[in-house]
C-alpha cells in the first residue's frame, strides 16, 4: 500500500522542520496541489487556534446519516453538510441550510440534483478545530487570490465503509472536478482499510501525482480549475472489522461566482 509520504507532484521539501505556508503556496501554484502530512498541518492549524477539542470533533463522524442518493451504488457513504461564507478577515460565519448542488459535467452520477443531507451538528460546526481550519483555508487561499472579497464554503463530512466482497468508493463519480475554485480535503480517521489513494490528473487527465491520506490531519490542497482528482476504492483489512475512512472535505468559491 502507497503512503502519504509516496508521490510525484506536491513534493515534501528537502529539509527537516516540515512545510510552512509559503511552502504550500509554491507547491500549488507550481503543481496544482499539494500534499500536506499532518504533523505540519497541526502546526498551520494551531497558528489560528488549539486543537483541544479534536477527538470530540472526530467523534462526530459517528453521527453521520446515510447517503440516500448513492442507492444504486450501494449505501456505503455516510454524511452531513453545512455553508459557511468567509471575508477576507474576521469570523467565518454559518449561513442557512440548503443543498448540495453540482452541475452533471462535474458530477456525472449525481449533477443537475439538489441534494439534502444531514446538516453537520452545532457541536461540530463551532469546534475550535473547525473554526482553525476553516480560518486556515480562508487565509491560505486568500493568498492565491488577493482579488477575492469574500469565500463561499461547503463543509462535507465523509465516511466510507467497506465491507469484505465491497469496496467502498470514496469518490463514485470517478476523477473529476468539484466545480469550485481550491479544495481542501483532510483525513479523520482510517480504521481497518487499505488503499484509498488519491490521485492528481491533469485536463487530458494524465496522472501527475498520488498520494494516501494516511494519518489524522493528513491534507491536500487542490486547485480545482487546474487539475483533476479521484480516491482508489477502500477495502478492509479484517473482512469481520468494521472498516472506514473519514474525511472532512471543504470546497472554496469566490463570492464573484455565487453572488
Amino acid at each position: 500500500m502507497s503512503t502519504g509520504r509516496f508521490f510525484r507532484g506536491g513534493g515534501l521539501p528537502d529539509r527537516d522542520g516540515g512545510q510552512t505556508a509559503a511552502d504550500l503556496l509554491g507547491t500549488l501554484r507550481r503543481e496544482g496541489f499539494s500534499f500536506v502530512p499532518g504533523a505540519d498541518m497541526r502546526v498551520l492549524l494551531e497558528q489560528h487556534r488549539p486543537l483541544l477539542d479534536w477527538d470530540r470533533f472526530a467523534a462526530s463522524w459517528d453521527t453521520l446519516g446515510d447517503d440516500t442518493y448513492l442507492a444504486s451504488k450501494g449505501r456505503r457513504r455516510k454524511r452531513r453538510h453545512a455553508v459557511f461564507t468567509a471575508a477576507r478577515t474576521g469570523p467565518v460565519q454559518r449561513g442557512p441550510h440548503r443543498p448540495h448542488y453540482q452541475a452533471l459535467e462535474h458530477n456525472p452520477l449525481q449533477g443537475d440534483v439538489e441534494r439534502w443531507f444531514e446538516p453537520v451538528s452545532p457541536e461540530a460546526a463551532t469546534s475550535d478545530t473547525l473554526q482553525a481550519i476553516l480560518e486556515f483555508g480562508r487565509d491560505f487561499f486568500n493568498a492565491l487570490a488577493p482579488g477575492v472579497p469574500a469565500w463561499q464554503i461547503e463543509l462535507h463530512q465523509f465516511r466510507i465503509e467497506a465491507r469484505g466482497g465491497e469496496p467502498g468508493e470514496p469518490t463514485p463519480e470517478g476523477v473529476h472536478r468539484d466545480g469550485v475554485d481550491y479544495v481542501l480535503v483532510l483525513l479523520v480517521t482510517r480504521r481497518n482499510i487499505a488503499q484509498g489513494t488519491t490521485t492528481i490528473h491533469a485536463g487530458d487527465g494524465c496522472e501527475i501525482g498520488h498520494f494516501t491520506l494516511a494519518t489524522p490531519l493528513d491534507a491536500a490542497l487542490v486547485d480545482d480549475a487546474r487539475v483533476l482528482h479521484g480516491v482508489t476504492a477502500v477495502v478492509p483489512v479484517d473482512a469481520t472489522q468494521p472498516a472506514y475512512r473519514d474525511v472532512l472535505v471543504l470546497t472554496f468559491r469566490a463570492e464573484s461566482k455565487f453572488s
